[in-house]
């Protein structure tokens, strides 16, 4: 009772030593549909929409930089106040809904498919930078399979109506989500609904790298945090036993042997920030090519055939290159590191709190150890 008075103090949570009656990890599958993972997941997904709000002007004016080659590569602020003049005030919100929705379904899948990959392969040890990292990328090639045919509608969807300084470029006319599928399935084929796929496969490594990063930098904090308050209270850090006067016999008393302490949101919006920053940078010329081809409205050539998807990544590379130079191939890393950075890090700070108020409310711990 008075560990858990100096835990409540200290603002943490104790983790008694296993003992006999310690819950045994379930069956893989219990895993994979566990609790736990739902929660992780529909928090990744809230946590996302609400920070692509906050966000998504930002986004939109990365996205034109992208596309549009004859835009001039101008201040994020700049490239917005050129939209809202040529296009109205809520142009920088223009395809809001059909983009949260392709980002629910988004991370979603992704926060489902690594929290339970990662319960399944760590089974309550130690995670490492290197689990992190495959977890990741299996996590992302299964959002890329499932999603794509989500963010090709919503890129289109996005860009209908704007007013683009590329002449070449096709314009759209889709009367909403649903029309779009069927006037994309009807005139270029189901298959145009994965255009950009071959690039997407490529950047499921941005995300891998932010939570590789995020995870590492979480773990240190964590572990610094632990350390501290070792040498502060050293008592708790170590087990200990009591000598029974009449017996002669050590009688094992059960001591938290680890504190789990809480990151601060600061430290949780920093990390976030960090971890993403690192990742779009290293991964920002292939997003560029997975724009123009999920937008697929570019022609190729003279006869009006537009870009496909595979075979025509290196073509948007060379040609970007060639026009632009290798600064061509960064247009719009501005906005998309404000945009990308600070949603980032908005999500991570509502994920993590998210979770961690439903494992308080419904009474869970969680499972697996950073």
């Amino acid at each position: 009772m008075a560990m858990a008075r100096v835990g409540a103090v200290l603002g943490t949570r104790p983790f008694c030593a296993a003992g006999p009656t310690a819950v045994q990890p379930g069956p893989a599958m219990a895993s994979v549909a566990s609790y736990e993972s739902l929660v992780h997941a529909v928090s990744g997904a809230v946590g996302s929409a609400t920070a692509m709000t906050v966000f998504f002007p930002l986004d939109t004016a990365r996205l034109r930089l992208q596309v549009d080659e004859k835009r001039k590569s101008k201040t994020t602020p700049a490239v917005l106040l050129e939209i809202i003049k040529e296009e109205g005030l809520l142009a920088p919100y223009r395809g809001w809904f059909p983009v949260i929705s392709s980002l629910c379904c988004s991370n979603f899948v992704y926060f489902y498919t690594f929290n339970s990959l990662k319960a399944v392969w760590v089974k309550g040890q130690h995670s490492t930078t290197g689990k992190d990292l495959v977890l990741g990328v299996v996590a992302g090639v299964v959002n890329v399979l499932l999603t794509t045919p989500l963010w090709v509608v919503n890129t289109r969807l996005k860009l209908q109506g704007a007013k683009f300084r590329n002449e070449e470029i096709i314009p759209t006319n889709y009367k909403g989500i649903v029309d779009a599928f069927h006037q994309i399935i009807r005139d270029e084929g189901v298959l145009a609904l994965w255009n950009g796929t071959f690039p997407s496969l490529l950047l499921v490594f941005n995300p891998a790298i932010q939570f590789m990063f995020y995870e590492g930098f979480k773990r240190k904090l964590l572990k610094k945090q632990q350390q501290v308050f070792s040498e502060l209270f050293p008592i708790f850090h170590h087990p200990l036993s009591s000598v029974d006067t009449r017996t002669g016999r050590n009688i094992p008393v059960i001591v938290p042997v680890m504190l789990y302490t809480e990151l601060t949101s600061l430290d949780v919006f920093i990390i976030g920030a960090v971890a993403k920053a690192v990742a779009t940078t290293i991964t920002y010329p292939m997003q560029t090519v997975q724009s123009i081809l999920r937008f697929g409205r570019h022609r190729l050539n003279p006869e009006n055939r537009t870009l496909g998807s595979l075979k025509n990544v290196l073509h948007i590379l060379r040609q970007r290159v060639k026009r632009f130079g290798l600064v061509g191939l960064y247009k719009g890393l501005e906005a998309k590191l404000l945009q990308t950075v600070l949603t980032a890090a908005l999500m991570f700070l509502v994920y993590e709190k998210l979770t961690a108020a439903t494992f308080t409310v419904m009474g869970l711990k969680k499972s697996q150890k950073h």
